[in-house]
């Protein structure tokens, strides 16, 4: 979670605890990564723990290596690993063709950013007990239009009616999160990653009772 710590702690490993019964339900390999997914939430959000404890120690170093990894996750992985993940669900042709177009978008902007964490410093602070990440090349517009695209809209076209409402809520929070979080948005869209994860495991419920 964004507001501190223990709640950064208690997330990540209820979240953790999801992600291992939703891998679980995973029957064949294609499944997998996007079973992965509440799993990842997870290892992020205990990350964002130790952020939070960064502060208590005072330790640039500490601060410095736990702001970095939550940025891969934040920044890298997720544009690049939805739209794979998605992907590989995918059985209708055209479908897989345009999420194979998200799926260039996702690591062109995943791949982007990872340059500019590693050319350019990033840090983090505490501003109105949320974090907020010092990353001005993530909202250059076209930047954002890519990320957005690759980690919500990209759902939007699988022909998997749970993994279109993941998209939706993705998007929805996102809205919600700048809205009222701008400052600390890529904090605060962590808030929403136990709803995302929940829907995750609702798909492979769904679809492992109905035989899939």
């Amino acid at each position: 979670m964004c507001f501190s710590a223990s709640a950064s702690f208690i997330a990540g490993s209820a979240l953790s605890a999801v992600g291992v019964v939703t891998l679980k339900k995973a029957k064949r390999k294609a499944e997998i990564p996007f079973a992965m997914i509440p799993l990842l939430f997870g290892i992020q959000q205990i990350t964002e723990g130790f952020v939070w404890l960064s502060f208590r120690l005072d330790t640039s170093w500490f601060n410095t290596i736990m702001t970095y990894t939550y940025s891969l996750f934040s920044h890298v992985l997720w544009p690049i690993f939805v739209p794979i993940s998605v992907g590989l669900l995918e059985t209708v042709s055209w479908r897989k063709k345009v999420l194979l177009l998200f799926k260039f978008m996702g690591i062109a902007v995943g791949l982007y950013l990872l340059y500019f964490l590693v050319k350019f410093s990033i840090t983090s602070r505490v501003i109105n007990e949320s974090i907020v990440y010092n990353s001005p090349h993530f909202y250059i517009i076209l930047v954002l239009i890519f990320y957005f695209a690759a980690t919500c809209i990209s759902s939007l076209f699988s022909s998997h009616k749970i993994i279109n409402i993941f998209g939706i809520t993705a998007l929805l929070s996102a809205a919600v999160a700048y809205r009222f979080y701008a400052l600390s948005f890529i904090s605060v869209w962590c808030f929403f990653a136990a709803i995302l994860s929940v829907i995750v495991l609702i798909y492979f419920y769904y679809y492992n009772k109905h035989g899939k």
